[in-house]
């Protein structure tokens, strides 16, 4: 298990205006209606979620530099666990032609607004229970979904990606290191149920007999 970091130039691209966050909308409400991950969360207003998730090809660079780091060649299987619209997988494709894709995730509208090059590919599910046979899948990924579970759906959601996974394995979560990151955190976050510094997610890992890489989002 190591930390890779994968995510930093998409993450780091977004300006964010932490105050701007809680002062200009209801926290409360904009977190109920978020948790919906309906219309409002993708395709509504930035104050309660993406406002207006399209394809534009952000993820590319994440998508090569796994394959890159991992080898990644035709005929292999990849799976996003909490894959949304699915553009990272219809990268990876992309970059890969031949791969076998398939994504999950627990928002109906995503999977039904999904990339229509990828869309047969996806179907809606719990991280906690994944609907494949054990060690089916070269590469699983899940980027900024487990810290949105509570912690006995996180438990089963990484002992579920252990038992499918056959070879590599990267989760990205959010993660605060100090008081200022912690609130950070908690203005600009709509729909985390986990709020654990580095080391309480090392003990997460541990305790789930989680083995693959991971690295994490702060919230500077």
């Amino acid at each position: 298990m190591a930390y890779t970091d994968f995510i930093s130039l998409v993450h780091k691209s977004t300006k964010r205006d932490y105050l701007a966050r809680v002062n200009e909308y209801p926290k409360a409400e904009a977190a109920k209606l978020a948790k919906r991950f309906d219309y409002d969360y993708w395709d509504g207003d930035r104050k309660i979620g993406y406002g207006g998730y399209k394809y534009d090809g952000r993820w590319r660079k994440v998508a090569q530099a796994m394959v890159d780091h991992y080898g990644i060649q035709p005929g292999q299987r990849i799976l996003d666990v909490g894959c949304g619209k699915g553009f990272i997988l219809y990268d990876f494709l992309q970059l890969v032609p031949g791969l076998e894709v398939r994504g999950i995730d627990i928002s109906q509208y995503a999977i039904d607004h999904a990339k229509e090059e990828i869309q047969e590919f996806l179907q809606v599910g719990n991280a906690n229970q994944l609907p494949f046979a054990d060690h089916s899948f070269d590469l699983i990924i899940s980027i900024n979904t487990l810290h949105n579970l509570y912690c006995y759906d996180m438990f089963e959601a990484f002992r579920e990606i252990e038992r499918v996974g056959r070879t590599h394995k990267y989760i990205c979560v959010e993660s605060y290191r100090n008081e200022a990151e912690k609130v950070n955190l908690l203005y600009w976050q709509l729909t985390c149920e986990g709020f654990y510094t580095p080391e309480e997610w090392q003990w997460w890992f541990k305790q789930t007999g989680y083995t693959g890489d991971h690295s994490f989002i702060f919230f500077e």
